[in-house]
């Protein structure tokens, strides 16, 4: 994507399908040339006109608004037009296929997705997280995450990042100067307490980062996965979460097979809940194939609901059955993943014989400790009830704010005055400095870019 920079492009910006209005947008040089063979005249910056759109033999495709925006005031920083027709698919592609006809001479050609945006970052309109939080926005599927990404877009991520830089490059120019003067070099770090600007650098860092978990959180949700025995109620308790009957429910062992899944949201944080064939050993080839899925989907969990039945907690073979299920999650279930242990069917027991049961007491039948079971998914997922303070943010942020930790924990290291490192200080500090650009594009690879940029919609 980044070896064609110099070519004009065109897309129908516009989601598609039948809508009241659709829009094509053209980008770069070629703009000139598609203003005056689409709408015959010039038209002045930043103003609605309405007029007909043009074919090549001068008869009208449409009518509609034309907007000029002249670089570098416009979305990209180049040229913009964009042409406001009726949101018809027919109308919008032969609008498009003028657009394309008239500009062909300049080099116009149909925009890769993610293009326009990828213009914007490249001509320095925004920055890397922003571009990705105009994604985001887009997708967002909360409102929590909609405020967060208009919040990351409006640069308040990028803010804090630059922040954080700004206190980096200090200390980076206190170490690279204390290089050239060698035998003066503790009294120097020592009078310019670089030990304190690095301390207070970690600990601004750990407060963005922990900020820019929640923001991960917001966009990727968190995966959890409902297992136990058959007949546990675990699509009773998919139902009681998603409050819809979606997984078909029978006092019949075994009647799930194969994976069924819901996004949820609880407090504005989206949660995929998938609900999986019950565990046990079974002779029927496809209940089999059910519980292979079933473990391969606990084995990508972020965390797992181990559903019991209390009404049979007293059954040996029940005691056993959730023995081996236990068992096989402890030894394959990756570290840190965390088992909420959930007693299904309370309303079948005597207050006193519920309180007795170690774990979550809960009956999805009369949504009894439905709450709890919320407040504690929330608790797993390390969500904070702050929601307003919160940026969007994807996990390749969380993991370059994580190096950056790394590095300045190293670079403290070798800060020490018994095993002080000024050339190994000063390269920690210099990778924490690029792993920080990182985010906001200020070092970032092509190859990058291409894979950013190109899960954007055309015309975006």
């Amino acid at each position: 994507m980044l070896t064609h920079r110099d070519d004009s492009i065109a897309a129908i910006a516009t989601a598609p399908g039948r809508g009241a209005v659709g829009i094509v947008r053209v980008s770069g040089l070629a703009v000139a040339a598609v203003m005056q063979a689409v709408c015959a005249r010039a038209l002045a910056p930043r103003e609605a006109r309405y007029l007909p759109f043009l074919d090549e033999a001068g008869r009208p495709i449409d009518q509609g608004l034309a907007l000029y925006f002249p670089g570098p005031h416009s979305y990209t920083g180049e040229d913009v037009l964009e042409l406001q027709a009726h949101g018809g698919p027919v109308v919008l592609q032969l609008l498009l296929a003028r657009c394309l006809e008239a500009g062909r001479e300049a080099g116009l050609r149909v925009a890769q997705p993610g293009e326009f945006t990828q213009r914007a970052f490249l001509n320095d309109k925004i920055d890397l997280a922003q571009a990705e939080a105009i994604a985001d926005l887009i997708d967002a599927s909360t409102e929590a995450a909609a405020r967060s990404a208009s919040r990351s877009l409006s640069g308040e991520f990028s803010r804090e990042v630059d922040a954080l830089l700004a206190q980096l490059v200090q200390l980076r120019m206190l170490v690279e100067a204390t290089l050239d003067f060698p035998e003066e070099e503790i009294d120097f770090l020592q009078q310019s307490d670089a030990v304190g600007q690095l301390a207070r650098l970690q600990e601004r860092l750990r407060a963005v980062l922990e900020r820019t978990r929640q923001g991960a959180l917001l966009r990727e949700g968190l995966k959890v996965v409902i297992a136990g025995q058959p007949n546990a109620g675990k699509s009773s308790l998919l139902n009681a979460l998603a409050g819809a009957e979606l997984a078909i429910v029978t006092p019949i062992a075994g009647t799930t097979r194969d994976v069924v899944s819901q996004s949820i949201q609880i407090e504005g944080v989206p949660l995929h809940v998938i609900d999986t064939a019950g565990l046990r050993e079974s002779e029927d080839p496809v209940e089999r194939i059910g519980i292979e899925r079933a473990w391969a989907q606990i084995a990508l969990a972020d965390a797992v609901l181990f559903l019991h039945d209390a009404s049979r907690r007293a059954d040996a073979d029940w005691q056993a059955g959730d023995a081996r299920i236990r068992e096989r999650l402890r030894a394959h279930l990756p570290q840190g993943v965390p088992v909420i242990e959930v007693w299904n069917k309370q309303d079948l027991l005597a207050p006193a014989e519920g309180q007795a049961l170690e774990g979550l007491p809960l009956s999805a039948r009369t949504g009894l400790g439905l709450d709890g079971l919320r407040r504690r998914l929330l608790d797993v997922a390390g969500w904070q009830a702050s929601p307003e303070g919160v940026w969007i943010a994807r996990e390749r942020h969380v993991q370059a704010l994580q190096r950056v930790g790394e590095h300045l924990r190293a670079a403290g290291a070798h800060l020490a005055p018994e095993a002080l490192a000024l050339d190994l200080l000063a390269e920690e500090l210099r990778l924490a400095q690029n792993a920080l650009g990182e985010i906001t594009g200020a070092f970032s690879a092509d190859d990058l870019l291409g894979v950013i940029f190109s899960s954007f919609c055309i015309g975006k």
